[in-house]
């Protein structure tokens, strides 16, 4: 898990409140009251508000005892809500890395669902790349690498440890959140899928944000380990470049990372695609050694696509030797117009303020994204590489 939960089982809960433990160590987490919550927030103040998603809110606050803590709100209380709930406090119980956001507590009322965390002082990759935060750098180059092995090693942790194996859904620069020392957190869990042993993929209800989905995910349904990978690939960029996954340029047209990251990379123009706000301070070999991974990760097929062990490990140059027998080149996804049309994150300002509002803490649910129709139909001959999402 995240941050150690060891101060919560002496704690003393009123108005119905009780302490859980997790098991595992000293790792535990609590049923809060609401009183302690409404507290803590200052009544769930617009002033403690840390942004606003479809879901809900979240909310800062501060225990009796001066623990500071994240509240996510829920807007209402409907079965895909309570759903939601119960699946982020299912997944959340069961998983202890230090990659991963812990579960600090929780209240479940006749009208209300809670769900508490630690609160991220650094908060979320996307503060720092197109937020609140993006004007200061604070990520340089060795943080960068940091954040990427960690959030890589946290999802190696719910594919290939945890059991049963546990598919995220909604990997993206908000919801990996970053603490004081700017270690990674995968934070939301409320799109996870627990997959039994020995199934490779589920059909499932498209969920998730767009510029992040895998493509036979956005299409058909197919939820596996491939979609979580895939996505990395897209975060991965994301951190390298400081790009965001969609991007509006002048006319309003809309271009994906892969569309503007493949002329670069065939051509290898390297120092063009790392982020010009770390002013040439970066390893060329790592960032070409990163490039090559997202490059891996965002294949079209899934079956192509490295697992997460394979990329943690070329993450940190284990197989160094490998990647380097992997042509230097990326597939470019484009996504049709009506999906596009359901994209909002990418229209807001490049003012370091933008992206906030729409899940900067990072535990916000992602836009629903319509399935459609299967673009392959009609050129399954041909094995064309251009894809239709």
């Amino acid at each position: 898990m995240g941050s150690s939960l060891s101060c919560c089982g002496s704690e003393k809960v009123d108005e119905g409140g009780a302490t859980e433990s997790t098991g595992g160590g000293n790792t535990t987490w609590r049923i809060f009251s609401y009183k302690e919550l409404h507290i803590a927030t200052n009544g769930f103040s617009d002033d403690n508000m840390l942004g606003e998603g479809g879901f809900g809110s979240v909310y800062w606050g501060k225990t009796t005892d001066g623990l500071q803590i994240a509240v996510k709100k829920l807007k209402a209380m409907n079965s895909k809500a309570e759903m939601e709930f119960a699946v982020e406090v299912e997944v959340l119980g069961r998983v202890r890395h230090k990659n991963l956001l812990g579960l600090r507590g929780y209240y479940a009322g006749a009208d209300q669902r809670l769900i508490v965390y630690d609160y991220m002082p650094n908060l979320s990759i996307l503060s720092h790349l197109h937020g609140q935060f993006a004007n200061e750098v604070q990520l340089d180059w060795k943080r960068r690498i940091k954040i990427a092995i960690g959030s890589a090693e946290g999802l190696l942790y719910l594919h290939h440890e945890v059991t049963p194996h546990i598919i995220h859904r909604d990997i993206k620069a908000s919801n990996v959140l970053l603490d004081s020392d700017f270690e990674p957190l995968v934070a939301d869990f409320g799109f996870a899928k627990l997959i039994p042993e020995g199934v490779s993929h589920m059909t499932t209800r498209v969920k998730g944000t767009l510029g992040y989905l895998a493509p036979e995910y956005a299409m058909w349904g197919k939820v596996s380990e491939g979609c979580d990978v895939y996505s990395f690939g897209i975060l991965l960029l994301e951190l390298v470049t400081g790009r965001k996954p969609i991007e509006k340029l002048p006319g309003g047209i809309k271009r994906t990372i892969t569309e503007w990251a493949e002329p670069l990379i065939t051509k290898g123009k390297w120092k063009e695609l790392a982020d010009p706000k770390l002013r040439g301070s970066f390893d060329e070999a790592q960032l070409k050694q990163a490039i090559n991974v997202a490059a891996m990760c965002v294949k079209s097929e899934p079956e192509k696509r490295p697992n997460m062990m394979e990329v943690v490990d070329l993450l940190k140059g284990y197989e160094a030797n490998k990647a380097k027998m992997t042509p230097m080149r990326i597939e470019s996804i484009r996504y049709k117009d009506e999906l596009v049309a359901l994209d909002q994150a990418t229209d807001d300002d490049e003012d370091g303020g933008g992206d906030e509002s729409n899940g900067g803490y990072g535990v916000f649910s992602a836009i629903e994204v319509q399935k459609m129709k299967d673009p392959y139909q009609k050129i399954h001959g041909d094995r064309r590489m251009t894809k239709y999402v």
